[in-house]
């Protein structure tokens, strides 16, 4: 108990001292909130005990320093006199209040029975202005985007993320949430998916419409929306062309092979006799018995049904405006089906086990063709997720 007592000790005092060290190290290389953000997690607890005294004087250290990096940014940001540092100084504000709340629910804090001072300002003027000014530098910079006539999508999804600054700061602000619809919309590029089938085989019907079937495909993307029926109210980025080049069905097989396996097993007990064929007794007079061994043998018929089906092709985008082609991808899917049963003949008690199973399987119908094709399909609609859901349009 001694031993473990003082290793415990012995553990949250090196740990102490590597706190300690790596708050100085942020407050020497300027991450000032690192070093208040592990002061106040050390000071949660027993803050008036005197070995916390060292994090409140670093605490204190890295208040100060942070908050005389940030007014002199904003003093510079203001003097600068730029319209779009309005919402610089806003986050810059917000820091500010943000750090002060983070140590008000530890005061008071003494060192020495000295009570330190935290110099507290009341910042809330001073962010309602910074957001107003940002609010409307944001709203201006979006409105102009959204207002010219370019075909550049950029700009409209930057104009969305100005109008998403804005809802975030000042929730509701003039018509910023009907702009941001407005920016995602002009922002969206809108892809036509069509399959086309080169392969000279009926593709199953069932197959194609769970292909183009995007409500199942789970896709997330902001600016991507993919329709497989034309709207017409809809001006079309992109064709995504789904091109089946060979769709190959093999012949059905049913494969055979023979094995025969022999085992020893224990049939029973037997007398134990010794070289001339006297039965061996223990102490007591009583005859030793031992297991009698036997060597079993069986043939076991093992009868493989096997049948392949291989759709190939590639996905291709096509820029719609530019008439080139954008992009493509190889698309390849296989399907198996495979169904094994046996019969055998002799002692089934030579068999492995993991044979044992297909003595109770019977043959069983080939599917179609057409259900081959289609049962590779869900690899397929899987490859399609992929490169619908990694594919950035540029």
């Amino acid at each position: 108990m001694k031993r473990l007592l003082l290793f415990t000790l012995s553990l949250l005092f090196v740990l102490s001292c590597s706190t300690s060290k790596q708050i100085e190290k942020a407050v020497s290389v300027g991450n000032y909130d690192k070093a208040i953000n592990d002061a106040v997690s050390k000071l949660r607890t027993n803050k008036n005990k005197k070995r916390k005294a060292e994090y409140i004087v670093m605490l204190q250290d890295a208040y100060k320093k942070a908050n005389q990096r940030d007014l002199e940014n904003i003093s510079f940001l203001q003097k600068d006199n730029n319209p779009e540092n309005h919402i610089k100084i806003y986050d810059l504000y917000v820091a500010l209040d943000n750090r002060q709340q983070r140590i008000k629910p530890l005061l008071p804090l003494y060192v020495d029975d000295r009570e330190v001072a935290f110099n507290f300002k009341d910042y809330s003027s001073a962010i309602i202005s910074a957001k107003d000014n940002a609010s409307e530098q944001l709203y201006s910079n979006a409105v102009g985007l959204l207002n010219t006539n370019t075909n550049n999508k950029s700009d409209y999804r930057f104009a969305y993320d100005q109008l998403q600054q804005i809802e975030e700061i000042n929730p509701n602000y003039k018509d910023v949430r009907q702009l941001i619809d407005v920016a995602h919309q002009k922002g969206t590029d809108f892809v036509l998916v069509e399959m086309i089938n080169d392969t000279q085989k009926v593709i199953p019907q069932r197959l194609e419409n769970d292909l183009l079937n995007f409500s199942t495909y789970g896709l997330d993307n902001l600016w991507t929306v993919y329709h497989n029926n034309a709207d017409r109210a809809v001006r079309y980025d992109y064709n995504m062309r789904v091109n089946l080049r060979e769709i190959n069905v093999s012949p059905e097989q049913v494969k055979e092979r023979q094995i025969i396996k022999e085992k020893q097993i224990v049939d029973g007990k037997k007398k134990l006799l010794d070289d001339r064929g006297n039965v061996v007794k223990d102490s007591l007079g009583n005859a030793i018995e031992v297991d009698n061994l036997k060597t079993v043998r069986c043939q076991f018929y093992e009868f493989r049904q096997l049948k392949t089906s291989q759709v190939v092709g590639n996905v291709e985008y096509y820029n719609l405006n530019t008439k080139q082609l954008a992009d493509a991808f190889p698309v390849s899917s296989e399907f198996i089906f495979e169904h094994i049963y046996a019969n055998a003949q002799g002692d089934r008690r030579a068999l492995d086990n993991d044979l044992l199973p297909f003595l109770n399987n019977r043959a069983v119908p080939f599917p179609t063709e057409e259900q081959m094709i289609y049962d590779t399909g869900e690899d397929l609609k899987l490859q399609l997720k992929n490169i619908m859901n990694s594919y950035v349009i540029e």
